[in-house]
């Protein structure tokens, strides 16, 4: 089973949930948030260790070894794999025999927040659930009962809609609330993007790309579907009449791109002159590669 989603819409609660039903636990009606990884003798949960950035093959190779032992209670075996998009291409390869035909009564889980990151006979032998984020209503009904504030509108929508992970960024407020008055103000051109990228390059990486990325897909909503955009624009519409709008997909693809790429593979900082620099041009210089080293990069 191949579970999918954007990051935040609660995947690794509903594995959990999963795994226990399938080993006769019966968690209860629904998957419950905060996620316990669930102890279980029969259990496997599969994720990148503290001192690596990827899912390696060894891991797998143990998993597959495990999965063939008899079942300590008699309800099968589970496992769960997360994030899957981070198995080594030797680490997935291991693991398409016991995709294709499981041993006895067991259940394999893999959990991908970027599932176009996976090879295509992984993708290709699994069952597949996508968990979409609940509508907006729903979404400040439930945060609001875990967390009361008057911030939750802007911090969904800055978040793709996924209630778990605004409430990840509602602990960044203060540092996203900063970094979106450096976006708005890079693109009228009253910040100067070396020294925004300095500032932005003291975070995680993965969460500075993250947080750009639904920046520009904000962006596009507000452009081609303003319905969907919710009125809620990130830069000035005046900003946006200015760009070639074709160009912010290209952006896009671009900011993506440097997401894909392992920790480590690229300079962070040089990656977020370069971003900001054409962010404050108006994306008018977009398409030069030299000067990006985007290339290079991967």
């Amino acid at each position: 089973m191949l579970i999918t989603g954007v990051q935040g819409s609660g995947k690794r609660c509903l594995a959990a949930w999963l795994a226990l039903e399938h080993l006769g636990r019966h968690p209860g009606a629904l998957p419950v948030f905060p996620l316990q990884v669930p102890e279980h003798a029969d259990l496997r949960w599969i994720t990148i260790p503290d001192d690596k950035r990827t899912i390696g093959i060894d891991q797998i190779r143990d998993l597959v070894a495990d999965l063939n032992l008899t079942s300590y209670e008699g309800h099968g075996k589970a496992a769960i794999i997360e994030p899957a998009d981070a198995m080594t291409h030797s680490a997935a390869n291991s693991l398409l025999k016991t995709l294709e035909e499981p041993p006895g009564n067991a259940l394999l889980i893999l959990v991908a927040d970027r599932p176009g990151r996976l090879p295509a006979t992984i993708f290709s032998r699994c069952q597949r659930i996508a968990v979409n984020p609940p509508d907006e209503q729903g979404a400040l009904a439930w945060l609001q009962a875990v967390r009361p504030s008057d911030h939750w509108v802007a911090v969904l929508r800055d978040n793709g809609h996924a209630p778990l992970a605004a409430l990840v960024a509602m602990a960044r407020l203060e540092e996203t609330t900063a970094m979106a008055r450096d976006f708005r103000a890079l693109a009228t051109g009253q910040a100067q993007p070396l020294e925004v990228a300095s500032r932005w390059a003291d975070a995680e990486p993965e969460f500075v790309l993250t947080w750009l990325s639904r920046q520009v897909q904000g962006c596009i909503a507000s452009v081609f579907n303003a319905r969907n955009s919710g009125g809620n624009s990130p830069v000035d519409e005046s900003v946006l009449r200015r760009m070639d709008r074709r160009k912010l997909f290209c952006y896009l693809d671009k900011i993506n791109g440097f997401r894909g790429q392992p920790p480590g593979s690229f300079n962070v900082q040089l990656t977020l002159e370069c971003l900001l620099i054409d962010w404050s041009e108006n994306l008018r210089s977009l398409g030069d590669e030299t000067r990006l080293g985007f290339q290079a990069s991967r």
